[in-house]
């Protein structure tokens, strides 16, 4: 469990809770959300959280698992607008560019002058191979065609990476790849933007015959899965520190409703029905802050998490959408007004069980791992 960490991750734990004391002022001050933006990521860097997720090339600290969990958790818990710009950047897979590539896409994205979008998901309909995203080579140019959904953030995104397949030509190399896309070439285009539940910014993007150098690929042709999944188990760490922080903040906000005073003249919080819901969702969290923590820690020791990892973004995820919905029952009809607090957060968890993998998929992974292959600890 958390309490079981170092001198020095407690005191990181101690560094962000200060800083978030801090944030709640930037928040709430008069200036537009430009200015606001910048001056959390001005006072993270003061407090040395900014910097956990930058390499030391880019003057960060290269934090670990564990040292990360703290931080994701602990913002999350936060439940602040301004959350999301408390740690910096991620590389992402593009952390092994190296030269030119480097120098156009993986530097600029970590000093903040480029902003990217990872297109991997085909159009509903598209399972067929002839249906999928496609290059065909052209001498030393790919030339891609195909369409992506559910592209997040790619409105405002510089470059994509696509995940395209790569016809055979003679024997040439063939197969799935990673090939890195410049939002202004000719042939690319936003077909529809769109808004899902949470609120997350997405797009629809057509590909239609868009030349690309062969350079633009990130690592070899044939890699493309490897080289998309391999930062999954990462996201999947952090979209379950999330949720433990958000079940952290909700069950402090439920926790002082039902102390409040109540029309009936008694506290909801003295009612039996409502503890023994209440102590599920206190028992929903405990279990998931355990499996968190147990992961992180497996995977700062250099273990494999893969299983690890895939089951307690299952069980952090499913756990945060059953306290927000028990948070909600409780507070009342209230909460369900929009803008409300729990309203929102409502909203916001559902997604989880999507994003980094849905539920079923990584049972059914889980699963394969043992019948298929005899491996996992999971």
């Amino acid at each position: 469990m958390p309490e079981f960490i170092s001198a020095e991750m407690q005191d990181l734990r101690t560094r962000v809770e200060a800083l978030l004391v801090e944030l709640e002022d930037i928040e709430n001050a008069e200036a537009n959300d430009v200015d606001r933006r910048k001056a959390v990521i001005a006072k993270s860097k003061e407090y040395g959280i900014f910097q956990l997720t930058q390499s030391e090339e880019f003057g960060g600290s290269g934090a670990g698992p564990l040292a990360l969990t703290i931080a994701r958790e602990s913002v999350a818990s936060a439940n602040s607008s301004m959350g999301g710009f408390v740690l910096g950047p991620d590389p992402g897979f593009l952390r092994n560019l190296t030269g030119e590539m480097k120098s156009v896409y993986l530097d600029p994205v970590m000093q903040g002058e480029k902003r990217w979008s990872f297109a991997f998901t085909e159009p509903s309909g598209a399972t067929a191979p002839e249906r999928q995203t496609y290059a065909i080579r052209d001498g030393a140019d790919l030339v891609v065609t195909g369409s992506k959904s559910f592209v997040t953030g790619g409105a405002t995104a510089d470059f994509f990476a696509v995940f395209v397949n790569v016809e055979e030509l003679g024997d040439m190399a063939a197969g799935p790849a990673m090939v890195l896309v410049d939002s202004n070439l000719p042939g690319v285009e936003i077909t529809r933007s769109f808004r899902s539940l949470e609120g997350g910014s997405h797009v629809e993007l057509g590909l239609d015959g868009v030349r690309v150098s062969n350079a633009h690929t990130v690592g070899e042709i044939g890699e493309g899965m490897p080289r998309a999944m391999s930062n999954i188990g990462e996201e999947r760490l952090q979209i379950s520190a999330g949720a433990c922080g958000m079940g952290i903040w909700t069950i402090k906000h439920i926790t002082d409703r039902l102390n409040a005073a109540h029309r009936s003249g008694t506290r909801l919080s003295d009612r039996e029905g409502v503890r023994l819901r209440y102590s599920d969702m206190r028992i929903d969290l405990y279990a998931a802050r355990s499996a968190l923590y147990r992961t992180a820690r497996l995977a700062e020791a250099g273990e494999d998490v893969v299983n690890e990892a895939a089951a307690t973004k299952v069980l952090c995820t499913e756990m945060i959408g059953r306290v927000v919905d028990t948070a909600v029952q409780l507070a009342g009809g209230q909460a369900l007004i929009e803008g409300e607090a729990l309203e929102q957060m409502y909203r916001r968890v559902r997604s989880l069980r999507f994003a980094g993998g849905a539920s079923d998929i990584l049972r059914l992974s889980i699963a394969r791992g043992i019948f298929d292959f005899d491996s996992g600890r999971v």
